[in-house]
């Protein structure tokens, strides 16, 4: 059954947004944030509020309202407080050690190998090594999920039972949620 659907979202102090040609920019005290949102019979106009609306609408078009809404709290988030991600150091066989030396992490004497294992961190994400804890922070949420990502499969080992063999660097806190 199709029907108009409107959904406003209201714009936090300090952000300024605007549309023009399916990109969202979203600029606030701690950065700017670029996007492409555009799909057929989906409106999205930028007042007082954000408004993102489409007459007509079927199954398609409210799941994408949605998906609109969603990854436009995501920057109005980002640039407001940002978004972190935590990552636990575990070594139990071999002690490891990780820093970060410019914009690579590395990973050294991972399982006793001589040869370190390296990362390079994209433009936008700060990493940080505090101790045992890895933390990733950028304004951006997916950036900072996938340099979470990467940093976790970076000492990832196949072949190996991971209840008996649990070194590694693990995600424990996702932004927002304790995993």
């Amino acid at each position: 059954m199709k029907e108009t659907i409107e959904v406003k979202l209201d714009i936090p102090e300090g952000v300024s947004v605007s549309y023009e040609n399916g990109v969202v920019c979203v600029k606030g005290p701690l950065g700017e944030l670029r996007r492409s949102l555009f799909y057929p019979g989906v409106d999205v106009k930028v007042g007082d509020k954000v408004v993102i609306m489409s007459e007509k609408a079927t199954k398609r078009e409210k799941k994408m309202i949605g998906t609109f809404r969603a990854h436009i709290r995501n920057m109005f988030k980002g640039v407001t407080e940002g978004h972190v991600y935590k990552l636990k150091v575990c070594s139990g066989h071999f002690p490891m050690t990780v820093s970060v030396e410019g914009n690579e992490l590395v990973v050294k004497n991972f399982f006793g190998e001589k040869v370190p294992r390296k990362l390079k961190i994209p433009n936008g994400v700060k990493v940080k090594v505090e101790g045992n804890d890895i933390v990733v922070e950028s304004t951006d949420k997916e950036l900072a999920g996938r340099t979470a990502s990467d940093i976790e499969q970076l000492t990832r080992r196949v072949g190996f039972d991971r209840r008996i063999f649990q070194d590694g660097l693990y995600i424990y806190y996702k932004d927002g949620k304790y995993v």
